[in-house]
């Protein structure tokens, strides 16, 4: 055996290797997805007829199932369709006890943004939006909302992992100006959060293309077929950042406990 089979070369890039049985996502027994309509496993129905649509939040399709039945982890679905980062914050995860201690999760997957930026067009905001000491004090921005809820989550699993998840490759559009600023936000957040890190499906990910969408995709959403997809890439992506980053990855399995950190 060589050890770099298993970890992978220095010049290994993001999704060159797909795992297929979750990989070193394991390691992770309690896994939270935070997230919107994809991240519910949502499928559009429209009538042939009428043109009428109609929404499901089919939980058990979502990426995050998925990703958790390969993996063998518990998943949470914090999630619902339309969700934005501010209905999250001030009400959603509330109103459901997501920030209920007992669900604290070993690893934070959010995935929004869609909703806040592309369909509401809401004030993006920027950095000067969060204050790092109190994150009730963080501006009614966009990033302001997403920075409070990685915040108010570290409260809750202060050694849990996060991983946040851009846009894919293709969903520009005329929104270039504003998806720029979100891409530099996420990477932002890797800096001054701590156990935090960015899967950037606009640089490593496939093209969400007409050609995709014939195969993937079930009118506006996702066909169970892409959400398994789904499931793979935001997978091996994690997978490849933990095999990369071992070190930090070192006291999962014993960060819920009380210890002295002088044992490690």
């Amino acid at each position: 055996m060589v050890l770099e089979d298993i970890i992978g070369t220095p010049d290994e890039k993001p999704l060159d290797k797909i795992v297929t049985d979750g990989g070193f996502v394991g390691i992770f027994r309690t896994i939270a997805c935070v997230g919107d309509s994809l991240a519910s496993g949502e499928f559009e129905l429209k009538d042939s007829a009428t043109g009428e649509v109609m929404y499901l939040d089919r939980y058990d399709y979502s990426w995050g199932q998925f990703l958790g039945r390969m993996a063998g982890s518990k998943v949470y679905n914090f999630s619902k369709g339309g969700m934005t980062a501010k209905e999250y914050m001030t009400s959603f995860a509330n109103r459901q006890g997501f920030w209920n201690p007992a669900l604290r999760a070993d690893a934070y997957v959010i995935a929004l943004g869609v909703n806040d930026l592309l369909n509401r067009k809401w004030e993006i905001g920027d950095m000067s939006d969060v204050c790092l000491d109190d994150y009730t004090k963080n501006k009614e921005t966009f990033i302001g909302y997403y920075a409070a809820i990685i915040q108010k989550y570290k409260t809750i699993a202060p050694d849990a992992h996060f991983f946040l998840v851009t846009f894919p490759k293709g969903r520009r559009g005329g929104n270039t100006g504003v998806i720029d600023k979100f891409m530099e936000a996420l990477y932002a957040f890797a800096d001054i959060f701590d156990n935090t890190y960015v899967i950037d499906l606009m640089k490593y990910g496939v093209e969400y293309n007409a050609e995709w969408g014939k195969l993937f995709k079930l009118n506006g959403h996702l066909n169970a077929a892409g959400y398994m997809f789904s499931a793979k890439v935001i997978c091996s992506y994690m997978d490849y950042i933990i095999r990369h980053n071992l070190e930090k990855f070192k006291t999962v399995g014993v960060s819920e406990f009380e210890y002295d950190r002088t044992y490690i």
